[in-house]
């Protein structure tokens, strides 16, 4: 028996392409993977968003926003894959979205990427996530079907 999850489109970035977003007034951090504190911010989001957020795969620095004190309110990273790809991850908190946190962490890491030589992709089913790809300059190339065997 298998369960489809429903296409994800694929977007990139050319290295030219990168639109920062309006600075929201909240300082960028940053953390290493697998710290406690994006494992709560999952713990936070629920299984199946930081599942789709992929953060649990992020190889790079991650680019976080914090609620003022430990906790984070959004986090973005990549995870270098194959052929120089950074597979782009990002997560915010429930009661964070709306106020263009992704959008910030995410041009963090969009723009380590393309420092370090890499091509920015971002895999997205969420509408907001689509619309934010899209703010920074990512455009959809293709879709991804994932099917569960279960």
């Amino acid at each position: 028996m298998a369960d489809t999850l429903g296409p994800a489109v694929l977007a990139y970035l050319a290295p030219d392409a990168l639109r920062p977003p309006r600075a929201t007034g909240a300082p960028t951090g940053r953390l290493t993977p697998g710290h406690a504190a994006l494992r709560a911010l999952s713990a936070e989001a629920g299984e199946e968003d930081a599942g789709e957020s992929g953060l649990e795969e992020i190889t790079s620095p991650v680019f976080v926003v914090r609620d003022g004190g430990a906790g984070v309110l959004a986090a973005a990273g990549y995870a270098h894959w194959p052929r120089d790809t950074a597979h782009l991850c990002v997560l915010t908190a429930p009661g964070a979205r709306g106020r263009g946190l992704a959008r910030q962490v995410a041009s963090e890491a969009t723009a380590h990427a393309l420092a370090a030589g890499l091509l920015p992709q971002w895999r997205a089913r969420p509408a907001a996530s689509r619309r934010g790809a899209a703010a920074l300059g990512y455009r959809e190339l293709g879709a991804q079907l994932s099917v569960r065997l279960v």
